[in-house]
């Protein structure tokens, strides 16, 4: 208890900036159950609690983003399936969510699911989500709204025509990896697959981040892998680490992220670090 108190202290003391530009994340990992939407939205949360002005484009058809921000999915909604199929304007499709005053959503439906056959016939298929996102950007700059802080894509646990088009309207890679025994598995495949995207068809991405989840501080196990992720990523793992936490897994059902859930809890003091840790990044 003392220890995350001292943790509070620092962190109120710290002061969150704007990043110099936007900021394009996408949150993948071919491997599913490693925290990826849970990071993708308690990040974003995070940060909108701290006064920035934060988008999350949800385009996973499991839509578990949506769910945990609060934000309606079904059949009827409008969704970033419409954007990308039938060049729906992303500001027709994009709602605020009930929880965060600064925080938007751009909200995936099960359509999502037939996606990837159906672009594969579209021009510029692997283009369509970064393009939505510059006319979107030139809509806020023509109405004088304020830019946004953050851009962070949710992607499915693939790596199909979805996650191409986060990888090409992205600038950075952000990648959760969980704290046990096949922690590293497929990551080479990622890391792969991201240099092909680098190569043809955006060569300003990058992998910025590596976040250590669903750890276990009293098994030697999550420290070796750990120490074993750190000594491979020296530059892009972050010091704040994500606790294994009941508090975290309990907040979807209730269509919220940890932040709004329980934010004295463990769980959202480690999201809020690490996503404080992500800005002053971007900003040294």
């Amino acid at each position: 208890m003392a220890n995350e108190n001292r943790r509070r202290d620092r962190l109120r003391a710290k002061e969150i900036s704007r990043p110099p530009a936007t900021r394009y994340l996408t949150v993948s990992n071919q491997k599913g159950g490693v925290g990826k939407t849970t990071t993708a939205v308690n990040i974003a949360a995070a940060l909108g609690r701290a006064g920035l002005n934060v988008l999350v484009v949800d385009i996973d058809p499991q839509g578990n983003a949506s769910t945990a921000l609060g934000i309606p999915h079904s059949a009827e909604v409008d969704s970033i399936y419409d954007v990308l199929l039938d060049d729906v304007p992303l500001a027709e499709v994009i709602v605020p969510c009930p929880d965060v005053e600064n925080l938007l959503c751009a909200p995936a439906t099960i359509h999502l699911a037939g996606a990837e056959i159906e672009l594969v016939s579209l021009v510029a298929r692997e283009q369509r989500l970064r393009r939505a996102l510059e006319q979107y950007e030139a809509y806020r700059a023509e109405r004088d709204q304020a830019r946004l802080d953050y851009v962070i894509i949710d992607c499915p646990p693939s790596l199909g025509l979805l996650t191409v088009n986060a990888f090409v309207a992205a600038r950075e890679v952000v990648i959760p990896i969980q704290c046990e025994y096949y922690a590293l598995e497929g990551l080479s495949q990622l890391l792969n697959n991201i240099s092909m995207i680098q190569k043809h068809l955006n060569a300003h991405l990058e992998v910025s981040t590596i976040l250590l989840t669903m750890y276990d501080g009293r098994t030697n196990l999550a420290a070796q892998v750990a120490a074993e992720v750190r000594e491979h990523f020296p530059d892009q793992v972050l010091d704040a680490v994500i606790p294994r936490s009941v508090r975290i897994s309990e907040a979807p059902s209730y269509q919220q992220t940890v932040i709004t859930y329980d934010p004295a809890s463990s769980g959202a003091l480690s999201y809020q670090e690490a996503a404080t840790e992500m800005n002053e990044r971007a900003s040294a």
